[in-house]
């Protein structure tokens, strides 16, 4: 079964190098990609949001569970199941940027972009959750386009985002629910 998804992999992958990649859209997914190095755009969004007190909840929530996430995948995970890179493994792919040097699996770009929206997509407007989801799936794509990432660490990846933001979801309501049960308690 393993070979078989690596396969699969190396076929999608070969194909969107061969049949995708342009000049003008290497330079946006290159771009995209590289915004996502170190979870960046996802903290400095998490950053605005803290700063406006209408949505400082989502933004602290939101590093919470890129926190927790990277936790799961880039320090558990990733070296736990040490898997290659594509281009490692296979000589036709090409990577458009700079050879990461950890494992591949689960994408730790998709990983966080997916645990802050996960977050995003609970206590934000749907005008502006639903932008920062679009951009996290072009993050996924733009990891499997520059030739880093095999397919499924994106769907892991996305998997281990959405679940990070479960998480801290199902732990801030609990608190919430603690402290307002407290609260009601010493009021009467």
């Amino acid at each position: 079964m393993a070979e078989f998804i690596t396969e699969m992999d190396e076929t999608i992958l070969l194909f969107v190098q061969e049949h995708l990649r342009s000049p003008i859209l290497n330079s946006i997914m290159i771009f995209i990609s590289i915004l996502g190095n170190y979870g960046f755009i996802w903290i400095f969004a998490a950053m605005v949001l803290m700063s406006r007190k209408d949505t400082r909840k989502a933004g602290f929530l939101s590093l919470l569970a890129m926190g927790l996430c990277y936790i799961l995948t880039n320090v558990m995970l990733k070296n736990l199941f040490s898997r290659e890179r594509p281009y490692n493994r296979f000589a036709e792919i090409i990577p458009l940027i700079t050879r990461p040097l950890d494992y591949s699996f689960p994408s730790g770009h998709t990983a966080s972009a997916f645990a802050a929206v996960g977050i995003f997509a609970r206590y934000l407007k749907r005008k502006q959750a639903v932008p920062a989801a679009i951009y996290a799936v072009l993050m996924g794509f733009s990891r499997v386009y520059v030739g880093v990432h095999y397919p499924t660490d994106v769907l892991a990846g996305m998997l281990m985002g959405t679940i990070s933001s479960q998480i801290i979801y199902m732990a801030e309501r609990k608190i919430s629910f603690i402290k307002s049960e407290h609260l009601g308690k010493t009021n009467e």
